[in-house]
């Protein structure tokens, strides 16, 4: 069983997360990075589009500013979480390295719709069947934050509601990554990108580092767009000094259950193994003893620590042989 260690930083890739609503530059940011990355790794981004986000980025536009160049990756076009994690598994991390996922919000969708259990009275899905939901949506995200390569997650602009404790009623209170509840805590980093207009009505897209568990882009806002900086190096260059060069491996449910089972089994068994010992080692005393002074001095030996080594079966058993060895030598019937 492993224990203590002196810490040490087992995170050999990025693994960043961002969200934002219709226009503020989700796609495009993401590319910048992953195009910054994969230079650095001399190897080719792969790019889960689950809705063709991506068709005018492998294009060449000379306007577009301020990469009028065609971004240069490999796509895959699919919103169904069983084909993602099939061409997850087959990436080369010799080959790919870096891995971007457009949007995570479609595949936390696939997940739900999926289920084809019988719902609640009001339609809702059941609490029972969540766990399974979950289970391939959480298999990807797993795979992706153990995985060598550089992942960015990107998710739609969802609304968060609280209950008034004063009306009791239901009140948006601010934004959140659209997506399954535990999603936004899982990558090192979470941007929160928006696209607004200054006082000229010129396009201003910013990213405010929600989480950082570097604290290098904790509570910063960050303008990317207009900037004489590049999105890559205001983002991503300042953390890669901090990684290590080996990859922690994130223990899906699955994994953790059966470990955990193993455990508890294992401790059951010696429980029942150690009981078992005792009540014929305490019943062997019991049939030696010869009078009465004998048997109370076995019973101070079942004490309330042996007790709670016996399960209830055995100690019930131990009980009544306790009251039999009892009556015999007080020649009791």
């Amino acid at each position: 069983m492993s224990g203590f260690r002196k810490a040490r930083c087992d995170q050999a890739a990025l693994k960043l997360g961002m969200y934002g609503s219709p226009g503020s530059g989700k796609t495009f940011t993401a590319l910048l990075i992953a195009e910054g990355l994969a230079a650095l790794t001399k190897k080719r981004i792969a790019y889960v589009d689950t809705e063709f986000g991506t068709s005018f980025y492998c294009k060449e536009v000379p306007t577009r500013k301020p990469h009028p160049e065609a971004f240069d990756f490999d796509a895959l076009y699919t919103r169904s979480l069983s084909e993602t994690m099939d061409a997850l598994r087959s990436l080369n991390p010799e080959q790919y390295g870096v891995v971007v996922l457009d949007s995570v919000t479609h595949l936390w969708e696939a997940a739900r719709n999926a289920f084809e259990g019988r719902r609640t009275r009001a339609g809702t899905i059941p609490m029972q069947a969540w766990g399974a939901i979950k289970r391939p949506y959480k298999e990807v995200l797993n795979f992706l934050l153990s995985s060598q390569m550089h992942v960015i997650v990107c998710g739609r602009q969802g609304i968060e509601y609280a209950t008034d404790e004063d009306t009791d009623e239901l009140k948006a209170v601010g934004t959140k990554m659209k997506a399954e509840g535990e999603t936004p805590y899982e990558p090192h980093i979470l941007l929160h990108l928006e696209g607004k207009r200054d006082k000229r009505g010129n396009a201003v897209l910013t990213a405010f580092a929600e989480k950082d568990r570097t604290g290098v882009l904790a509570g910063k806002l960050i303008q990317l767009w207009p900037s004489e900086w590049s999105t890559f190096d205001l983002l991503a260059k300042p953390l890669l000094p901090l990684l290590g060069g080996e990859q922690a491996n994130v223990a899906d449910e699955d994994e953790t259950s059966a470990i955990d089972a193993e455990a508890l089994a294992a401790a059951e068994d010696l429980k029942l193994r150690t009981s078992a010992d005792l009540l014929l080692k305490m019943s062997a005393k019991l049939d030696l003893c010869e009078n009465e002074a004998a048997v109370k001095a076995v019973g101070k030996e079942i004490s309330p620590e042996l007790k709670k080594k016996m399960t209830a079966t055995d100690l019930a058993d131990l009980r009544a042989k306790y009251q039999d060895a009892d009556k015999r030598v007080k020649g009791q019937p």
